[in-house]
């Protein structure tokens, strides 16, 4: 793929005049979207809250997001925190988002451990409060060493040693922390062959200080994966995190698949720790997290190396008390005799494992060591993913989140009764059969672009040879390690379990949310009519709906936990999962948007935690992060990368920073990154290559980028990058490219426009109508909304309220201003919100009211005749109960639910009291 040097990019764009126009139309507008009461924060406070509603029992420490009106700090404001019994609170603040006018517009902020948590807190201007308690980083010629005032990490440069050393007063809790790797040559189909594995291990390349508190330090490492002869593979990005007297670190860890297949297979893929073991073998103890019922605490495994209770002859009550308790054993003097003297007969089990091979069953075994049999401990269903080693005088936690919804998984415990243990959280089970990434059919004699076409008319999916790759695509995965003192009891590491799986986040409330006038066209909830009140009551069933679906037909996964599928199959009782395009979604018509803008305005935790995962996971899987499909996604399909559209409409920006912006998390940050130059792809790729009737070579200086999908994403792209950073690029490319949108003659309705990927402007003439009822539907309408509201622009608003008005209109206006109609559209209930936004903009009642009569229409979407109810459907009809609506899609319900949500926003005045009744 070609490069072009940002630098000469941007001298290129001030020869052609690209910075004329910039001074003003970057100016902050003043003007606000119809609807929408301004707020004033200068000086303001806000009170967050815990995003699950209670106070966390543990709180390591944890990091959010704020933003603030236009203009009501600067960029360098600080912020102080005091808890809801005004007690202050040391916290750290920097900025991540800034308005066009050099404004603060998303603040970070990050508390430790050095207080219990409280119930609220109030973020407010001023000079935060320090603590003595502070996070210290060391950074050295050969390692990197954190202290948060209680734990200190030794982070190493280079070499297959991750984490050096985890120490505590002193004395090392936990060493050789190492990435480990079970590859496997081929994958054994039937009863017949052998298995050739080899292991690999991580090997740093890159260690970076990304931030060195006093509150908050992250560590950055990048490496690959090295075996036998030094070949590498699996490259890796791991971030530590660590917060003021904390005494556990936070593990992002994110690694790309880069071999074909074919060529390798995963049969593990783990952390692991070495822990020394200093204690007798009956104080030293294991214990392992069960599931958790609702409402309740976790169930734990609690049990000594060595133990001392159900034995023939009592050792004595206290004895068996503290054992059990975790605590140190009265000296052997005081046990009954005939215990002591026979304690070398008690078998010593040093080696346990919890595997979660299922979303629905796990299973414990133990033994006394390597070269002798497993005995069977127990099981479940859904295993938090925790676990801990060593004993009265200090050991090990560890935890995995989604543990279970991430399948298979496995926890190992190895070594417990000798001087060092293992401890391995395996995010592939090696007990599990081998990750298998191959395409999942032979191709079916699609050779041609006119049979693939012909491919994609019965199954949906859009297959090409050697398309079908999962090269490139990348999975995160959140761990937690605590260096302790001594083994807790059981309660307080239920609560620690409890902290991985759900880490405590703290959130402002929608109407701060709201008051901030970010994210483009949203508001609160209204019950205030019978209408209004009808259409929350419609969009609560179809969240509730997404949750049990999820549930009943178990979309988890390693690689399909987050997303949902995209089509109903009424007569099979479940979703098209094996038919072509109908399958996993992948952020197909915007599910992604219809979650956040959930989010936004309900502050709901569980639309909240539906979609993180699902920004987790289509940030990753759904899109390619090297080779030669980098920075595209993948359409939807039966394989999250199986299908041969490669397209920015799913890599697009516009899903992932609403978590960014909101958590700061910065693992997402280098999602959005990543595609800052997304338009280069297009010099590589092109997007309608098997639909073209004319010849076609990418030019540099002649682009085929659409103004739909294309531009749609690019500009997230651009936008994003512009507000977390001042990128000048993005900002140069981002306003030629408004600009010139605005000079063509037909706006956003031009066709087969071609793009100059040295200025980011629009160079052909424009002559040509054409629409396409995608062009807006995966984020091009809230970034326009956003961009109209950040920049001044006359020529491309105007291009972009004429595209509202027109999408939907009578056949004859569109004559008269187009001089053409556009024929037959679909999907106008979606774009009734754009009916809407034009209303609003224009303040013209007739089309609000088009608006209303369009979404209860319901065209493409759900109309009047829907009843908004689920069948109970049991076997044998189905494999396992479930509650079904077969009238619902996903395309269907991200768009219905985006266009509800918008359209109340912007004409919400105008929806009468009891709605629209339409023929």
């Amino acid at each position: 793929m070609p490069r072009y040097s940002r630098r000469g990019f941007l001298k290129q764009a001030v020869m052609v005049g690209a910075s004329a126009h910039l001074g003003a139309a970057t100016q902050a507008r003043a003007s606000t979207p119809a609807g929408v009461h301004r707020t004033d924060a200068r000086g303001q406070s806000t009170t967050l809250h815990w995003l699950e509603g209670d106070p966390p029992p543990e709180l390591s420490g944890t990091t959010w997001g704020v933003p603030w009106p236009r203009g009501a700090f600067p960029a360098d404001q600080q912020f102080t925190l005091r808890t809801d019994t005004g007690v202050d609170v040391p916290i750290q603040t920097w900025p991540i988002g800034y308005w066009p006018d050099g404004s603060l517009k998303w603040s970070a902020h990050a508390i430790g451990a050095t207080l219990p948590a409280a119930k609220s807190y109030v973020l407010s201007p001023g000079t935060p409060t320090e603590s003595s308690t502070k996070v210290t980083v060391r950074d050295t010629r050969g390692y990197v060493e954190v202290d948060t005032g209680v734990i200190v990490c030794r982070v190493m440069k280079r070499g297959s040693t991750l984490v050096h050393s985890l120490t505590r007063d002193g004395r090392e809790i936990a060493r050789a922390g190492q990435l480990v790797c079970v590859a496997q040559d081929s994958v054994v189909d039937g009863d017949e062959g052998t298995e050739r594995r080899r292991r690999y291990v991580g090997v740093n390349e890159r260690v970076e200080v990304e931030q060195a508190g006093p509150v908050r330090a992250v560590v950055r490492i990048e490496g690959k994966h090295r075996g036998p002869n030094g070949a590498a593979w699996l490259p890796f990005t791991v971030r530590l995190y660590f917060y003021a007297g904390a005494e556990s670190v936070r593990m992002m860890h994110t690694f790309i698949v880069d071999t074909e297949p074919e060529d390798r297979f995963i049969r593990g893929l783990g952390v692991r720790f070495t822990v020394p073991m200093r204690d007798a073998l009956h104080d030293r103890h294991i214990r392992l997290a069960g599931e958790q019922p609702p409402g309740k605490r976790v169930g734990m495994l609690a049990e000594a190396v060595k133990g001392l209770t159900g034995l023939r002859r009592d050792p004595g009550a206290a004895v068996r008390a503290a054992q059990v308790a975790g605590q140190p054993t009265p000296p052997m003097s005081e046990w009954d005799t005939r215990v002591s003297s026979r304690v070398q007969y008690i078998p010593a089990w040093g080696d346990y494992t919890l595997s979660q091979l299922t979303a629905d069953g796990f299973h414990i075994r133990k033994r006394t060591k390597a070269g002798h049999g497993w005995i069977d401990v127990g099981g479940g269903r859904r295993a938090l993913g925790f676990g801990y080693v060593g004993g009265v005088s200090g050991g090990l936690a560890f935890g995995m989140r989604h543990f279970w919804q991430l399948y298979p998984t496995q926890l190992d415990i190895r070594h417990a009764a000798s001087d060092e243990a293992e401890a391995t959280v395996w995010l592939w089970a090696p007990e599990a059969p081998p990750m298998d990434l191959r395409f999942y059919h032979d191709g079916m004699g699609q050779d041609t672009y006119a049979e693939q076409l012909e491919g994609l008319e019965i199954t949906y999916e859009d297959y090409e040879p050697e398309f079908g790759t999962p090269v490139g695509i990348a999975r995160t995965t959140e761990l937690t390690f605590w260096a302790l003192d001594a083994t807790p009891s059981t309660e307080r590491l239920a609560d620690l379990a409890a902290a991985a799986a759900v880490p405590p986040l703290l959130a402002a409330p929608p109407a701060h949310l709201r008051g901030a006038e970010v994210f483009g066209d949203w508001s609160l909830p209204d019950r205030s009519t019978p209408a209004k009140a009808e259409i929350e009551d419609r969009l609560d069933f179809l969240i509730d709906y997404y949750q049990k679906q999820i549930e009943q037909h178990r979309w988890y996964g390693f690689w399909n936990f987050g997303d949902v599928m995209h089509a109903y199959d009424p007569d099979r009782h479940c979703w098209r999962y094996d038919v072509g395009g109908y399958a996993w979604d992948n952020s197909e018509l915007s599910p992604d948007l219809w979650l956040w803008y959930s989010y936004l305005r309900t502050g709901r935790a569980d639309i909240f935690r539906m979609a993180e995962a699902m920004t987790r996971h289509t940030g990753e899987v759904d899109v390619y992060h090297l080779g030669r499909f980098a920075k595209l996604g993948t359409r939807h399909g039966v394989q999250h990368w199986a299908d041969s559209a490669k397209q920015v409409r799913v890599s697009t920006a516009a899903y992932r920073r609403f978590y960014y912006f909101l958590t700061a998390d910065e693992r997402t940050g280098d999602l959005l990154h990543e595609l800052i130059d997304a338009d280069e792809t297009f010099l590589t790729l092109d997007p309608i290559r098997k639909i073209r009737t004319e010849p076609y070579e990418p030019d540099p200086h002649a682009l085929a980028i659409g103004l739909g999908t294309d531009w749609g994403s690019l500009a997230a792209a651009w936008l994003t990058e512009w507000e977390r950073n001042g990128d000048p690029i993005a900002k140069t490319k981002l306003l030629n490219g408004m600009e010139s949108i605005g000079r063509l003659r037909y706006g956003h309705f031009t066709d087969d426009v071609l793009y100059d990927i040295d200025t980011g402007r629009y160079v052909s003439p424009g002559d040509k109508i054409g629409v396409s009822h995608l062009s807006a539907v995966f984020g091009k309408v809230e970034i326009c909304s956003e961009l109209i509201q950040l920049v001044d622009d006359p020529a491309f608003e105007r291009a972009w309220l004429q595209y509202c008005r027109l999408y939907n209109a009578p056949a004859e206006e569109q004559i008269a201003e187009l001089g053409q109609s556009l024929g037959n559209l679909n999907l106008r209930q979606a774009h009734c919100r754009l009916t809407a936004y034009a209303a609003a903009k224009t303040g013209d009642p007739a089309l609000a009211r088009r608006a209303w009569e369009e979404f209860y229409r319901g065209d493409a979407g759900y109309g009047p005749d829907i009843v908004w109810e689920t069948q109970r459907v049991e076997g044998p009809d189905a494999l396992n109960p479930l509650d079904e609506a077969t009238w619902v899609s996903t395309n269907a319900t991200a768009q219905y639910a985006l266009a509800a949500i918008q359209t109340l926003a912007l004409v919400g005045d105008h929806l009468p009291p009891n709605g629209i009744e339409v023929r």
